[in-house]
């Protein structure tokens, strides 16, 4: 069975920074593309950024290019997403993702990940 998990989030105030952590199990985690997606309060959920099977290839929302930076460690069955300068338009409800397969440029699209966390709150205030 397959397990995302998430851990890291919290509240910070803006400018600040957090780091979040999505622990895979019984899932071939080095295979696919995995991603990170948010969702606020009355408003659907986004893709965030997305990382390739070996971290070549990454993708960024443009709105938080610049600041936010995915990784994988594929030894440790983790994904990462470090969070800076964040904004209170960050906050939102943060979860991680997995593929079946490659990246592509639809990586945003929900409907390319198969398994997905339960999700780690963010929240920023001004």
């Amino acid at each position: 069975q397959v397990q995302l998990v998430e851990s890291g989030g919290g509240s910070v105030q803006s400018g600040g920074s957090l780091s979040l952590s999505c622990a895979a199990s019984g899932y071939t985690y080095s295979s696919g593309c995995m991603g990170w997606f948010r969702q606020a309060p009355g408003k659907e959920r986004e893709g965030v950024s997305a990382i390739s099977r070996t971290g070549t290839f990454t993708y960024y929302a443009d709105s938080v290019k610049g600041r936010f930076t995915i990784s994988r460690d594929n030894a440790k069955n983790t994904l990462y997403l470090q969070m800076n300068s964040l904004k209170p338009e960050d906050t939102a409800m943060y979860y991680c993702a997995a593929a079946a397969d490659f990246c592509s440029d639809s990586w945003s699209s929900m409907v390319q990940y198969t398994y997905w966390g339960q999700g780690t709150q963010v929240t920023v205030s001004s």
